[in-house]
């Protein structure tokens, strides 16, 4: 059979659509004026729906990925994004490399984080898991919102692995972050250290807590004790 282009997989999305989907979508992701999300343009398909697709179009190559990661269309980026994921996960060196060296070229397409979190660590971490790691420490510090949430979700991978450091340091360089996602962001991700090592959280945290954004702080803490969650609210 031959492998579907990026114009009939738009053509399939498209007719899954549902429009107040799209809407209630428009709405859960901020696209108004002024909003992280400005501009974005939802056909109304949900996440379980779309990996279906995924799983029923295997074969699509890597080149009609990219058509589909630079439409317009959220769900079409979002169904790239888990292709990209699937392909990466099943292929050998050359080609995780390949699918790596794709995403990093097309972040600014990367753009809502939702799409970050699909994707991030099990593309972007997984592959430098065993490599030099400058290029997440210079995401961290960009000027983009979703470079910098990359950057710190695809620590996960490394999480998953029991290795804390680069994360944590991440976390230093991210702790004064101006936007509200990068604080849900590291948060998350230190509460996700502290599941495997509460000593390392609480390390950080011993730190850093008192000059942390009050929305971080909470996520790092969401699964502390009560009285342990006062500790660290009131420092």
């Amino acid at each position: 059979m031959k492998a579907p282009a990026a114009q009939q997989i738009s053509a399939l999305l498209h007719g899954l659509g549902s429009p107040s989907d799209a809407e209630f979508l428009g709405r859960f992701f901020k696209t108004g004026k002024g909003q992280y999300g400005q501009g974005d343009r939802f056909l109304g398909i949900r996440v379980p729906v779309l990996r279906a697709q995924v799983k029923a179009h295997p074969a699509i190559a890597l080149s009609e990925l990219r058509k589909l990661l630079r439409s317009s269309w959220h769900e079409e980026r979002l169904f790239a994004l888990l292709a990209m994921v699937r392909r990466f996960e099943r292929s050998d060196q050359d080609g995780r490399a390949a699918v790596y060296a794709m995403y990093l070229r097309h972040t600014q397409y990367i753009n809502n984080w939702d799409l970050v979190d699909v994707s991030a660590p099990h593309i972007v971490g997984a592959y430098l898991a065993d490599k030099d790691k400058s290029q997440l420490y210079a995401m961290a510090v960009s000027e983009c919102l979703w470079q910098r949430r990359i950057a710190m979700l695809a620590t996960f991978a490394f999480i998953r692995q029991n290795q804390f450091d680069d994360a944590l340091k991440i976390a230093r360089i991210l702790r004064g972050d101006p936007h509200d996602l990068i604080h849900k962001a590291v948060g998350w991700m230190l509460r996700e250290i502290g599941k495997r090592d509460s000593a390392a959280e609480k390390t950080f945290l011993d730190a850093h807590a008192a000059r942390m954004p009050r929305t971080m702080l909470r996520y790092a803490i969401e699964k502390f004790s009560p009285s342990q969650r006062r500790h660290y609210m009131t420092l």
